[in-house]
């Protein structure tokens, strides 16, 4: 039984194979996922953490109250300090009275941000990979290639590479594909740039908050793309070196 349970999780640990598709749809061959990219143990706490403090990260701070400081008026005493029966006060901006200052309030001066270590960054970016890999949300694309930014190109090669790799994400109104190019294509860029459910994105620009938010992920040259991944894992792991 021990043996047989032992194949069955060397076969579901098996590297991926792939089809590459051209941008008419049509097959043009086959690349097996590399182990060391698409083979990664699933971390749904390492994943939460990474993705949220990305999050925070983001957050702009708009929320400001004003205190008592701050606020316009309140520079003559409202009436002398005793003789009147009522109780003291050195100004009618203090935050009990009305238009006064606010205490303990929302201040821009408030950092949400938080630290995300690098190895932190890549393991939860390879988690998500690997859990994409293992759900075939992802789908590989020999290139994008635009003569000039055309919406109505862009729109026929996603109609076909969805028919050909049995993917509906052109049904779904919002986050249904990232677009992951090998290098920097701005025809590429302003041809997606008119579907609201897409978004494209560098290769080595991929982080797993944007993988989290879409559900397929589009590879452009695959062999290009896995070596510039592979890049950046061999790059942590120097850094570590180096580190210790």
């Amino acid at each position: 039984m021990a043996t047989a349970n032992k194949i069955a999780k060397k076969i579901k640990e098996a590297p991926h194979e792939l089809s590459i598709f051209s941008m008419t749809g049509e097959k043009v061959g086959t690349i097996i996922l590399p182990e060391k990219i698409f083979n990664a143990p699933w971390r749904a706490d390492l994943v939460h953490q990474v993705t949220t403090a990305m999050q925070a990260n983001a957050r702009q701070n708009r929320a400001h109250t004003k205190d008592r400081s701050e606020v316009r008026g309140g520079g003559k005493k409202p009436w002398k300090q005793k003789g009147t029966g009522q109780a003291r006060h050195g100004s009618s901006r203090s935050p009990i009275w009305r238009h006064g200052g606010v205490t303990f309030g929302p201040r821009t001066e408030r950092d949400y941000s938080e630290k995300i270590n690098r190895k932190m960054r890549i393991s939860a970016l390879l988690a998500v990979l690997s859990q994409k890999a293992k759900d075939g949300e992802i789908i590989l694309v020999e290139k994008f290639a635009f003569a000039a930014p055309k919406t109505a190109t862009a729109k026929a090669a996603m109609q076909s590479l969805a028919k050909a790799a049995d993917a509906k994400f052109l049904m779904k109104k919002k986050n249904a594909a990232l677009l992951a190019l090998a290098a920097y294509d701005v025809n590429a860029i302003k041809s997606f740039s008119n579907f609201g459910n897409m978004k494209t994105e560098e290769v080595r620009n991929l982080n797993p908050l944007d993988l989290m938010t879409h559900k397929y992920l589009i590879i452009e040259k695959p062999e290009k793309s896995f070596a510039a991944l592979l890049a950046r894992t061999r790059s942590t792991s120097s850094g570590q070196a180096k580190t210790k």
